[in-house]
Formats: C-alpha cells, sequence, structure tokens
C-alpha cells in the first residue's frame, strides 16, 4: 500500500472536504425530524412582542398569536408537544444555528444574504414590508423625508440596507421594536421603522391612545419581501415536511383563519388561498419583479 507524505495532506482535505461536509449535513436533515419526534417536543422560534404576530405572557413567558398558532400545528403533524421560545431579530439566528430552537416562525422575510447561512420552506406563509411610524409633528410624509434622520430598527433588520443606500437615513440599530419605539417617544430616533402589520397594531391596537400624536410616513410599504419558515443549512427533509404543511395552510384556509382571527392583514394571504385552491403557489426567492409589482400596486393604491 503507497503511503501518503504529510505534504500531500492538505490537498487531500480540499478534495474530500466537501464530501464529508455535504455526508454530515445529509446526516443532520435526515436526522433532525427523527430527534424532534425521539423527544417528544418541537422548539420554534417565535416573535415573542410583536403583536399581531406574536404576543408574550410576562407571567408565563409564553407566546400565543398568529406565529404560535402555525407553530401548533407543526407539533400535532409531528405528533409531539410544542415549545415556543420568544426570540428578537439579533437572536433568533443564532438560537437556530445552535440549537436552541428546531424551526424559525418569526415574521422572517427572505433575503440573500439569510438565503446563504440557512434554509428556508419555499412557500412563503405571507408577503410583508416595513413601515414607518412618526411624529405628526415631524413632517415626515416619505420615505424620502428620512435623508439625514435618524432610522430606527431591530439588530439584523433587512430594512437597514434599503433607508441607507435608498433614502439616505441614519440607521440605528436596537434590540428589538419595544426598545425601538421607546427611543422614537424618547426623541432618539425620527422614525420606528419594522413590519407595517406590527406598527399597525401599534398605532390603532389596546394602546392606540398612547400613540394618537404619531402617524405613518408613507402608506407605502419599505420592499415587501415573501416571509417563510426558516431552519438550518442543508435539512432537507425538514424543509420538505415544512413546505408541505405551509402549501396546506393556503389550501385549508388554515392560514386565512389564523390572520382574521389575530388581526393579520390577509389580502395578500386571501389572494394566496384562491390560488392554492386551484394548485397554484408562491415560491421564495422567485423573480422578485413580482414583488415589485406588488410595491407598485401599493403605490397606485395610495396616490
Amino acid at each position: 500500500m503507497k503511503k501518503i507524505s504529510l505534504r500531500q495532506w492538505p490537498a487531500i482535505w480540499l478534495l474530500t472536504a466537501p464530501a464529508l461536509l455535504s455526508f454530515g449535513t445529509a446526516a443532520q436533515a435526515d436526522a433532525t425530524l427523527d430527534k424532534i419526534k425521539q423527544r417528544g417536543k418541537i422548539s420554534v422560534g417565535i416573535d415573542g412582542a410583536s403583536p399581531p404576530f406574536g404576543v408574550l405572557d410576562p407571567a408565563t413567558g409564553k407566546t400565543t398569536g398568529y406565529q404560535t398558532e402555525l407553530a401548533t400545528d407543526l407539533a400535532k403533524r409531528l405528533g409531539v408537544q410544542l415549545e415556543t421560545v420568544p426570540v428578537t431579530a439579533s437572536t433568533r439566528v443564532q438560537f437556530l444555528q445552535t440549537g436552541k430552537v428546531d424551526l424559525l416562525i418569526a415574521n422572517i422575510q427572505w433575503t440573500q444574504e439569510r438565503n446563504e447561512i440557512l434554509s428556508f420552506a419555499p412557500t412563503p406563509y405571507d408577503l410583508i414590508g416595513g413601515a414607518a411610524i412618526v411624529s405628526k409633528a415631524s413632517g415626515i410624509k416619505r420615505w424620502e423625508d428620512l435623508r439625514g434622520k435618524v432610522a430606527c430598527v431591530s439588530q439584523g433588520s433587512n430594512y437597514a440596507k434599503p433607508l441607507a443606500e435608498n433614502y439616505g437615513a441614519i440607521v440605528k440599530g436596537l434590540r428589538g421594536i419595544p426598545e425601538s419605539l421607546l427611543a422614537l417617544k424618547g426623541g432618539t430616533c425620527a422614525a420606528s421603522v419594522h413590519v407595517q402589520p406590527t406598527l399597525h397594531a401599534t398605532l390603532n391596537g389596546a394602546s392606540a391612545s398612547e400613540w394618537k400624536d404619531f402617524q405613518f410616513a408613507s402608506n407605502v410599504q419599505l420592499i415587501p419581501s415573501p416571509t417563510v419558515v426558516w431552519m438550518r443549512r442543508g435539512e432537507a427533509d425538514t424543509q420538505a415536511f415544512v413546505d408541505k404543511a405551509v402549501k396546506d395552510w393556503h389550501v385549508s384556509g388554515l392560514l386565512l383563519a389564523s390572520a382574521r382571527k389575530n388581526g393579520v392583514p390577509d389580502t395578500w394571504i386571501a389572494a394566496r388561498h384562491e390560488r392554492a385552491l386551484k394548485g397554484e403557489f408562491d415560491r421564495a426567492p422567485v423573480d422578485f419583479e413580482v414583488y415589485k409589482a406588488a410595491q407598485d400596486a401599493i403605490k397606485s393604491a395610495s396616490q
């Protein structure tokens, strides 16, 4: 048998490493659902303080709302208990990658950057863009009016880049939405920029009286994008399982019913329910011209 010199090992590693890594990923993908069933529990990362998507009970630490209902359906399909773990924009990816949660149903839109480090179920369960809450006295009426002004976002938000590059805003990343809204009230930032439905609930929900001096800067949503369920990179079995579930949500009307029950805007979801009944589904990332068309439709409606 021919001996391999130490000098040859680096080259051999470069040739074999991809295969070894691929094998490891495949093994993880095959084992994930089995591990969930063996322990009798699935852990899902949920927005803890982002109504109407996630509502956190501070007394119990448990979550309720739209995302929890979707996670509950996944647990039922697997025949296991559900554990919801509150996450923020700054912790969610870390929690998933380190195994603290098995999935993320946390209102996270598809981006190329996230796609490079995580996997996702290709069928979106929503299409959501950003909105900005500003003081009525600020004079801010358009996204363009944020040029040179401080816009607060959650750390890791995909709104940071377009705010800075397209509108010249000075972006300030904070821990989450509560901190951002507090900074807005305190005058630390001129705008608080987050997903539109959550800010709509802020302005019109139970605490609406606290926000009577604030309003949306514009009815035009910032980069509306497909919202998907995320899992660890390469977990193909989990991906297929979740994607089938999301399609079932669209077909059965579960998604639409949950959205209406929890006050989630349902125009896009209702249209996708009708398409699903015909066997037609969106795929993320589809050609982003589809989402540009959605943005143009919103602009036209606001004019």
